[in-house]
């Protein structure tokens, strides 16, 4: 299959001998992952492609069909080649008699309960579109039945997207269709992808190499799943919160242990445990990877050592007598023993990357060095379970680093450093100029040491934006490292890294925020995350004390602007404010989704206005609408923009 890219090279002769070394000590004679990756498959639809409501292809399982054929790939880390023909499950598997799932119809499985009334659905992928295809094909398979509960292990898009693809939002307001969710979940289900959606949104470009192509040279696998659905993402608000530890619900007749995990894999997150099935679903706390400890997508960092407290907590609320054990990526696992080796294999993984980074730390290895000096026990490195995709040994020790020591590394030069296109200049000129610099480099990458041809390369990138022959050889070299990576996030980084070095910034569908999701803002962070796109320096000489009231829900909330700030107290009311604003929550609506303004609110009788508001125009004056399609790599923009 020839490379994606005219420019794109063939994997180096040291590249193809790390892979040949990989080979040969990687455990490759255990294939109990493909035993239970095919257990219990029904059937798989006729089609490959699902189609988005706007016209897109919103998934596409067929185009990664070239994994299929038994080729080995040198492009491709054997074991993530490994990884990726495994999550090549596609259609409608048993998990036991009253539990299936359909896999390979998005990012996550949808997982379907059988009740008393109908389907008890467990996450409802990234899309409407793939979810309804889901429950149209085991409908399909099994005979239609309605959906009667909605259970979201997590606040994660992939897990609550698809919701009005199973469900009609009259149904959830009527009580008719409980939707259940562990504590916290509209919270951050809201905040990660707002306040700092659009710069998350831009780095998965990276991370899911969304706008690389399926390709033995590009894109193969996300490691939880194929990739992540182009639809149209929604949001309905829940019903049911899970507030303690654990907590037993009897959903449409089925009896489930609800146990909550939050700051685990997602801030808010739980896992469930069926008793009288002996089933035990780990949510994406224990799937077929070693996750994220930071997603480099962005997101808060999370504790190593907590999750693996709480999948011990699993291993001994249910995992001492669970038959099976399945989650909402990859497959599942069958039998007590089996399920006990996995738990146990994931819980000392994440606690020994919490201790063992740990004690390089206290003995003053820093975040700039311990991804070149930890490993796990090689006990660990034997077992598949224990493999890193998702995540990766290097990214994830330097954030166990920085959770508890922060980004600094206790040299004072690193501590307030040039910025990148400032100190660059300095290096390239120390280096004799642009010629030395591409010579080395072509060197170093001659002889297979990328990392130290990047290194130099990279500065000359950033010193020279313009020369397409740094970026040429950047892409390169960025290329082969990315050939060698055994996860797919480190893959696609560099080789959408590399996509854009040679071709500038792509353009194409991308998963973006849906209307559901800011509609869900409370109005405190509607205003905060106005506060973050406000252009300060327009504002300077503005100031206001502003009462906002919503008198459908009773809500009251104190907006001020001040220094150049907008901050927000939800439960005040100020005694002298410059303006008040009365309005309906309801109505408010239209201004955080952006299909009303306030000023056409208030002139239509939806809303009222006391005082002088023109603080508040100048607020919205001064908003900021952030570009999706910014620079992640240097001289990128200009060329993807001719």
């Amino acid at each position: 299959m020839p490379h994606f890219h005219p420019d794109g090279n063939e994997p180096s002769s040291f590249t193809k001998a790390f892979q040949a070394i990989q080979r040969e000590t990687l455990p490759f004679d255990d294939e109990r992952d493909f035993e239970e990756q095919h257990r219990g498959f029904i059937a798989k639809p006729d089609y490959t492609q699902i189609m988005s409501d706007a016209g897109n292809v919103a998934w596409d399982m067929g185009r990664y069909d070239f994994l299929m054929h038994g080729e080995d790939f040198d492009s491709i880390h054997p074991s993530l080649q490994r990884q990726a023909i495994l999550n090549m499950n596609y259609g409608l598997y048993e998990v036991m008699p009253g539990i299936w799932q359909v896999r390979g119809f998005d990012l996550s499985n949808v997982t379907f309960i059988e009740g008393e009334t109908g389907w008890v659905v467990f996450d409802t992928a990234t899309a409407v579109e793939t979810a309804r295809a889901a429950l149209a094909f085991i409908n399909s398979q099994l005979g239609e039945r309605p959906v009667a509960a909605v259970v979201h292990s997590h606040s994660h898009a992939d897990h609550f997207g698809g919701v009005r693809g199973v469900v009609d939002e009259t149904d959830v307001r009527s009580g008719r269709v409980p939707i259940i969710v562990p504590d916290g979940f509209m919270e951050h289900a809201v905040a990660e992808n707002v306040y700092a959606g659009n710069a998350m949104n831009r780095r998965l470009f990276f991370q899911y190499g969304v706008l690389t192509p399926a390709n033995p040279y590009g894109h193969v696998d996300q490691s939880i799943g194929k990739n992540v659905a182009a639809g149209t993402m929604s949001l309905i608000a829940p019903t049911v919160i899970v507030t303690e530890d654990v907590e037993e619900h009897v959903v449409d007749g089925v009896r489930m242990v609800f146990h909550s995990t939050p700051g685990t894999e997602a801030p808010a997150e739980m896992n469930t445990y069926f008793p009288d099935l002996k089933a035990f679903w780990a949510a994406e706390n224990v799937t077929a990877t070693i996750h994220n400890i930071y997603t480099l997508r962005g997101a808060l960092v999370r504790d190593a050592l907590l999750w693996s407290k709480k999948i011990g907590e699993a291993l001994y609320l249910f995992g001492q007598e669970a038959e099976v054990m399945f989650a909402s990526h990859n497959w599942p696992r069958w039998g007590n023993e089996r399920i006990q080796e996995v738990l146990r294999a994931q819980r000392d993984a994440y606690a020994h990357l919490n201790n063992g980074v740990l004690h390089l730390a206290n003995q003053g290895v820093t975040v700039n060095e311990i991804h070149n000096i930890y490993q796990p026990p090689l006990s660990l490195r034997k077992q598949w379970v224990a493999r890193s995709y998702h995540g990766s040994v290097e990214h994830n020790s330097r954030a166990v680093v920085n959770r508890y020591l922060g980004y600094w590394d206790g040299n004072p030069a690193s501590l307030i450093p040039l910025s990148p296109a400032d100190s660059a200049p300095l290096y390239v000129e120390m280096m004799g100029g642009a010629g030395p610099i591409l010579a080395r480099g072509k060197e170093l990458y001659e002889e297979g040491r990328y990392r130290e041809a990047q290194e130099i390369v990279n500065k000359l990138v950033y010193a020279e934006p313009e020369s397409t022959q740094a970026k040429d050889l950047l892409a390169d070299i960025f290329e082969q490292i990315g050939y060698q990576q055994e996860s797919p996030s480190v893959r696609n980084s560099f080789l959408s890294a590399a996509f854009e070095l040679r071709s500038g910034i792509p353009k194409g569908v991308s998963p973006s925020t849906g209307s559901d999701v800011l509609r869900a803002l409370t109005t405190e962070m509607f205003f905060d995350y106005l506060a973050i796109r406000l252009d300060s320096s327009r504002v300077e000489d503005v100031e206001f004390v502003a009462n906002v009231e919503h008198p459908d829900t009773g809500e009251k909330l104190v907006i001020e602007l001040s220094n150049g700030t907008l901050t927000t107290q939800v439960g005040f009311a100020a005694s002298d404010p410059t303006f008040a604003v009365t309005i309906n929550r309801t109505d408010f609506e239209g201004v955080i989704v952006g299909t009303s303004t306030l000023n056409e609110l208030i002139a239509a009788g939806k809303g009222s206005v006391d005082g002088d508001a023109s603080g508040l125009h100048a607020l919205f004056g001064a908003l900021i609408d952030f570009d999706l399609l910014f620079e992640m790599m240097p001289g990128t923009l200009a060329t993807g923009q001719e």
